[in-house]
């Protein structure tokens, strides 16, 4: 297909008529591997003439098929891009990326990175001499940083083996990026394109020093000049100039990226390379030198920046985290803190606290997007970068570490707050300063569980400070009540009176008509719940709870959720069997609510997959809970087959441990096995033999139960042939060259299941099975322990069936032989099945095999 023929068809591909685009993409499919295809879409890529809508098309489309087809991961998958057009998209894509728009270079810099990954640096010698060249190029330096960037990301995490080519690059790189860099940093009323062009330096640098610092680094002066220019950057003001208004934007703008990239690398620096303790000798020197000339200035420039804080100014949310954690680092460092301890007070009151209270971002989304105020606020994720967390961490560390000076003034800060709230007119309370107190107050609550004179006045505390606020007319304060509450709910209360009337308060919340009040109930819920030593307080509202809780559980997807759930149902056992069926129907209706919103919605797959999986961790909870009432298995049964028979397929991968173990409890406390379980046998087959080996300990659970409890439906079934199925994927395995020792473990094992439970009703099994085993002992490293017994059990098994085995005397003899010699001198279990053996007959060691195994494993 030619230039202008592909053109075309690429256009047709954006076609509103579903037919004329079909047609396209079968086009594409047809002609994606002919010879320069994807050269011809590179220059479609870059030809400005070109409408956008194609060209962005036909990045996206040479984007997907590099990386599915450059290096294909299938050794023995043909290689179907010529290495002719390999070498012409090489030669050619680098210098693209200066003449591309920001949209276009993204989809082209992944590309970029695949070719990296693939061929940097055998296939792709010219790669790095390309880079320094036009390093030195004023119209090309932007090009050089950006490949670069991805260069030197390609080494961030392997191991120093790997690192070496990095070395080489650092050594022909750096000194050039330093001039750059040295070069930019004096430029007055820089534009924003000087902001780029340091960030990619930044992350280079980045990149560069993320594992070990390279020797280069360790001049003193080439590593003074870096830092030199990063402090002066850090300590400047970014422009206030073409500064966006809109938070988002403005949190994204170049020069406060540039900001945050720098105090990254600084805080690496000083938490990775700057600490004593955890440096080898040889970099001592450079701990000594970072730590006595440079972690002070950084403490300094970002005590600076925190001023924004106090004086009304703006800081993004991930630059003070940042500058956070650095502070928080600094607390168990004696020098450091001594830097600190002058200005603690105003850290503490004056920065710390304003970020821990409630604040005007938090009551837009309360009140705009309460669900997205819940998610983040049990996001971990969200917890890594949030301003609030990193306050909340260095509080709990300065505490830890130096509570002797600040833990008292801290809480009479606190307590102060209390009395100002307590005493003021509705109309000026300070709601939002409350909320911060009780924040802090439930984020230390191990340290004041444990110290004295606070550990004596904490119920006092509760009455007097914490559980009025659940009746309170302001949400937040509602919702950071039942918080607290559940942080202490473990607590001797001296008048069990406060603790019930903090239970039932927390269970109020759950009807309260604000999401985030409810959602923070339901997690108090769980810690009362394990506190609570008189069931009879809950088991009257138990139904109403468990429908308050499954009505909130239809509106928010949350892991945390189902925790509750399944510490109500560890607590009250065999009495939730009432309600077995009813909780299992609305986590199976909750599962599919969060794998539906996962698969539709890519920002929230993470949350709704952990969901899914709690919810199938408490269906697997209420099974244990009800494994003394058999009845009851087959009315569940209709409810969870469906999600059992999606999820044994690689559909459920990330579920299948989960899964196995709901199928593992329906074949072994069901009555009988029905057949519509036994339906789920072949997918567990079918997986075992093409993805699911790493899950075979798991598989061997469920197969065991159907081949020892469903014996009669094994042996005499042929559609499915069960026998078969399993021959096939254990002589698969054990004949598998790469299978190591510990992969093959439950393969004996379920051959013995086989031989004890299906006694004179597989003899043309034996000699098949006993070759495998005995195949495996031949190369095994060491003889398990468990493949020794089944060897035992089958050779007992087949004296007793009267037949003859059609395994020759030298295999026996070399296994009787094998079996002594590997077993000489070990005073252990095998040395006694092993030297039970005779020639005459095994009874002797069936007996120490059943003895020792007692039917399990």
């Amino acid at each position: 297909m030619d230039l202008q023929s592909l053109a075309v068809v690429l256009r047709a591909a954006l076609s509103h008529v579903p037919e004329e685009r079909k047609a396209a993409e079968a086009s594409l499919t047809q002609f994606q591997y002919t010879p320069q295809h994807l050269v011809r879409l590179l220059q479609i890529i870059v030809d400005g003439n070109c409408d956008m809508a194609v060209r962005q098309f036909a990045s996206i489309h040479f984007k997907n098929f590099v990386a599915k087809n450059w290096s294909p991961t299938d050794p023995e998958e043909k290689h179907i891009i010529p290495e002719s057009d390999k070498s012409m998209v090489r030669e050619n894509i680098l210098g693209f990326v200066t003449q591309l728009p920001p949209l276009l270079r993204a989809q082209l810099g992944e590309s970029i990175k695949t070719l990296i990954l693939a061929d940097y640096p055998e296939q792709w010698p010219s790669l790095l001499p390309w880079v320094t060249h036009n390093l030195e190029s004023q119209d090309q330096i932007f090009g050089a940083l950006y490949v670069l960037r991805i260069l030197a990301r390609k080494y961030e995490f392997k191991s120093e083996d790997e690192r070496i080519p990095l070395y080489q690059i650092v050594e022909e790189c750096f000194p050039r990026l330093l001039n750059i860099l040295r070069n930019l940093v004096p430029i007055s009323n820089p534009p924003i394109e000087v902001a780029d062009l340091i960030k990619l330096i930044c992350k280079i640098f980045w990149s560069s020093i993320y594992l070990e610092i390279p020797k280069q680094l360790f001049d003193p002066n080439v590593f003074n000049t870096w830092m030199i220019l990063f402090l002066n950057l850090l300590e400047r003001p970014v422009p206030v100039e073409g500064q966006p208004l809109d938070p988002d934007a403005r949190k994204s703008w170049g020069w406060w990226k540039v900001k945050k990239w720098i105090i990254h690398i600084l805080n690496r620096l000083y938490t990775r390379f700057a600490d004593m303790k955890l440096q080898r000798p040889e970099s001592k020197a450079f701990a000594q030198m970072f730590q006595k000339n440079y972690a002070g200035k950084i403490l300094g420039c970002h005590l600076q920046l925190l001023n924004a804080i106090r004086t009304g100014g703006y800081l993004p949310d991930r630059v003070i985290n940042l500058i956070l954690q650095y502070l928080t680092n600094s607390v168990t460092k004696n020098s450091m803190y001594q830097l600190m301890q002058p200005q603690i007070d105003i850290i503490l009151f004056e920065i710390i606290f304003p970020l821990m209270c409630f604040n005007d971002s938090d009551q837009m989304l309360w009140d705009e997007d309460p669900h997205e105020y819940v998610r983040k606020g049990y996001d971990i994720i969200e917890d890594l970068y949030s301003p609030r967390t990193a306050a909340m961490d260095f509080v709990s560390e300065l505490v830890r570490k130096r509570g002797k000076s600040n833990l008292q003034k801290f809480i009479h800060f606190i307590v102060e707050i209390f009395m100002r709230y307590n005493e003021a007119s509705i109309e000026v309370k300070p709601y939002r300063q409350k909320d911060g107190a009780l924040l802090a107050i439930g984020t230390l609550c191990d340290r004041l569980k444990q110290t004295e004179p606070y550990k004596a006045e904490l119920e006092r505390m509760l009455v007097q400070h914490v559980f009025p606020e659940f009746s309170s007319h302001v949400g937040h304060l509602r919702a950071k009540a039942a918080w607290v509450a559940g942080q202490y709910a473990h607590i001797n209360f001296s008048d069990q009176n406060n603790f019930r009337k903090a239970m039932h308060c927390v269970i109020s919340g759950l009807r309260d008509p604000e999401l985030p009040v409810r959602v923070d109930s339901v997690f108090a819920l769980r810690s009362f719940v394990e506190a609570c030593k008189d069931l009879d307080e809950i088991r009257p509202i138990l139904p109403q709870l468990l429908d308050e809780f499954f009505k909130l559980m239809s509106e928010v997807e949350n892991e945390d959720l189902v925790f509750t759930l399944e510490t109500i149902v560890d607590k009250f056992g065999e009495e939730m069997a009432p309600y077995a069926l009813g909780l299992c129907q609305s986590l199976a209706a909750a599962f599919w609510r969060c794998m539906a919103s996962s698969e539709a919605d890519e920002e929230v797959e993470d949350t709704g997959a952990l969901a899914a999986v709690g919810c199938l961790r408490a269906i697997s909870t209420i099974l244990e809970s009800i494994s003394s009432l058999p009845h009851l298995f087959p009315q569940i049964e209709p409810t969870l087959l469906p999600i059992l028979r999606r999820m044994l397929t690689s559909d459920g991968q990330d579920v299948y441990e989960e899964v196995l173990e709901i199928v593992s409890y329906m074949t072994f406390y069901s009555p009988t096995i029905s057949l519509e379980m036994w339906g789920l046998w072949p997918l567990m087959m079918e997986a075992l033999n093409d993805w699911a080996i790493d899950f075979f300990e798991n598989i061997l659970v469920p197969l065991d139960n159907y081949i020892s409890r469903g014996t009669d439906q094994f042996i005499a079934c042929k559609d499915p042939d069960y026998q078969q199925s399993l021959w096939r994927a254990l002589s698969s395995i054990m004949t598998d060259q790469n299978m190591e020792d510990s992969d093959i473990i439950p393969a004996p094992k379920l051959i013995e299941v086989v031989f004890q439970n299906c006694k004179g009703q597989v003899d043309h099994w034996i000699e098949p099975y006993l070759r495998l085993t005995i195949d495996w002992l031949r190369r095994a490293v060491k003889p398990y322990l468990k493949s020794l017994l089944v060897q035992v059990s089958s050779l007992y098994y087949c004296t007793r069936s009267k037949r003859r085995c059609k395994v020759g005397a030298g295999d026996v003899g070399w296994r009787m032989h094998g079996g002594f010699m590997v077993g000489k001198g070990k005073k252990n279990l095998a040395d006694a099945v092993l030297f039970a053996c005779n020639g005459d007959g095994v009874a002797p060691t069936i007996a120490a095999c059943q003895w020792a195994m007692g039917g399990r494993w």
